[in-house]
This record gives C-alpha cells, sequence and structure tokens, in this order.
C-alpha cells in the first residue's frame, strides 16, 4: 500500500512539474515578439536622414519634471525610441527595452532615451501610469507638440534609432524589438 501511495505521489509531482513547466512556456512564448513583428531596419539614406549624420539635438522635459538634452549623451551610445501608450506594438516592446536597460546598459554603455508622443496621449498622468505599470526606469522625455518627430521622419511607433557615442546616427528600426535584437544593434555601435 506504501508504494502504491509514493507511486501515486510520485505522478502527482510529474503532472505538477510538466504542467507547470508548460504554463512557463506559454508565459514566455506570450511576452516574445514575433519573428514577423520584429522591428525593420529601414535604409537611412532614402528616408532623408544619413547614416553618419549627427543625430538632430533637442531638449525635452522628462516625465519626472526635469530636462534633458540629447546632446548630453555625447560618448555613450543611445537607444532612441518614439512611442505612445495606446500603441499595440510599443506595450510588446517596453518589457524588453526596460529587461536590457537593467541587464546590459551599464556594461554596453547605453542610454536609453525613450520619448512619448504626448501630445498623442490623453494625459501625461497617463503617460505616468504607463510607465509605473511597466516599472520602467530609463528616462522618458515627453513631447508635447509635433516637432522632433517630424525632423527624425518618424511616421510609424515604435520607431527606435541606433546613435553611436560620437552622437551619429548609425541605424533607424521601425516596429518593435526584443532584448536580444536591441543587444546585436548595440553591438554594431561604437
Amino acid at each position: 500500500m506504501k508504494k502504491k501511495i509514493i507511486g501515486l505521489l510520485v505522478v502527482i509531482v510529474l503532472v505538477v512539474i510538466m504542467v507547470g513547466t508548460y504554463i512557463n512556456d506559454q508565459i514566455k512564448a506570450d511576452e516574445a515578439i514575433s519573428d514577423y513583428a520584429l522591428g525593420q531596419e529601414m535604409k537611412l539614406d532614402q528616408e532623408g536622414l544619413e547614416k553618419g549624420q549627427i543625430a538632430p539635438n533637442f531638449t525635452l522635459p522628462t516625465l519626472d519634471g526635469e530636462t534633458l538634452t540629447l546632446a548630453d549623451f555625447k560618448g555613450k551610445k543611445v537607444i532612441l525610441n518614439f512611442w505612445a501608450t495606446w500603441c499595440p506594438p510599443c506595450k510588446e516592446e517596453m518589457p524588453h527595452l526596460q529587461n536590457y536597460y537593467e541587464k546590459y546598459a551599464e556594461k554596453d554603455n547605453v542610454e536609453i532615451v525613450a520619448v512619448n508622443l504626448t501630445y498623442t496621449d490623453r494625459t501625461i498622468e497617463d503617460v505616468r501610469n504607463f510607465a509605473n505599470g511597466y516599472n520602467l526606469t530609463f528616462p522618458i522625455l515627453l513631447m508635447e507638440e509635433e516637432g522632433i518627430n517630424q525632423t527624425y521622419q518618424v511616421l510609424t511607433i515604435p520607431s527606435t534609432f541606433m546613435i553611436d557615442s560620437d552622437g551619429r546616427i548609425q541605424k533607424h528600426i521601425v516596429g518593435p524589438l526584443d532584448q536580444d535584437a536591441l543587444r546585436e544593434h548595440v553591438k554594431d555601435l561604437n
């Protein structure tokens, strides 16, 4: 009788492990950005911005009430990301940006600068709630009027520019990026 009970307990434990593994795999699959949806690099020379040109400078208020100027990051690589709270691909991408920021930003000498298209969102409080909901710790800038998006010719969001440590644009990616894609794009920067 003891052997049957032990055998039954072993089976139950194995089933629980298998179900737990399955659920964990499903959660990871849900969080992943599928290959077909990953951002695609744009040809800079065909968009008006040229590869290697100095990134147009700007100063914007941050969600924390300070101001930030892009040129202040010269000497660091910059992931310049344009996004909005209502954008489903932006929502997919944010956890990947945060994970990259936590794991690799310091090691890779990178700063993520996330420019929220605030003029398309309802309120700054919506942006704050979004940032808090995703536990975002990188700088979030508030673009309350159109302008910088036009300078950078952002037509689709998320739109990400990879800027090297000399302040030069090296890549423009349209669509969401996952942590691995971010790391690969950053490796190509000096």
